[in-house]
């Protein structure tokens, strides 16, 4: 089945002005077009605009993404540079989302320690918990704001790591 600019935009849930973006600029190199000139999507093109929109997501740039479109278009002689390709994605992803995980614990730990502090009526009451007293979930990150203080030649005093 053939899809109009329009009819695709819809379906992927882009502008067609961008569908017609990543044609110009060379993303799409498979894409057919009517007598009339129309550009027209079929189920490979599809596939191609899912992968086109996981890689941005990824953070390739635009060039970038021409780049392996282009590749896919030589076929198999490329078969090594684009698994290369993926595989450096994947690792740059991988960090990205221990880094958020971590943010993410940071958050957590930050809602528990305030939520307990405001139901406390201070925050006195949370900050002299003694580190057991502190939900496992939560000692982690709150590990990980003590380790400068903790890692350097002791404690700095009145340094505190629930600082906001």
């Amino acid at each position: 089945m053939l899809y109009t600019v329009g009819e695709m935009a819809k379906i992927m849930g882009l502008t067609a002005s961008t569908l017609r973006y990543y044609d110009k600029e060379g993303l799409l190199p498979f894409l057919k077009r009517s007598r009339g000139r129309i550009r027209m999507f079929d189920e490979s093109d599809y596939e191609a605009l899912q992968v086109i929109a996981c890689l941005k997501e990824a953070g390739l740039s635009i060039k970038d993404i021409k780049v392996f479109m282009a590749m896919a278009k030589e076929g198999d002689a490329t078969l090594a540079q684009r698994l290369e390709l993926f595989q450096k994605r994947r690792k740059v992803l991988e960090e990205r989302i221990r880094g958020i995980r971590q943010a993410l614990d940071l958050i957590c730990y930050k809602c528990w320690y305030y939520e307990t502090a405001q139901a406390a009526g201070t925050e006195e009451a949370v900050k002299s918990l003694p580190f057991e007293k502190v939900p496992k979930k939560y000692r982690t990150a709150k590990k990980r704001l003590c380790t400068v203080s903790q890692s350097s030649a002791g404690t700095h005093e009145g340094a505190s790591p629930d600082r906001p």
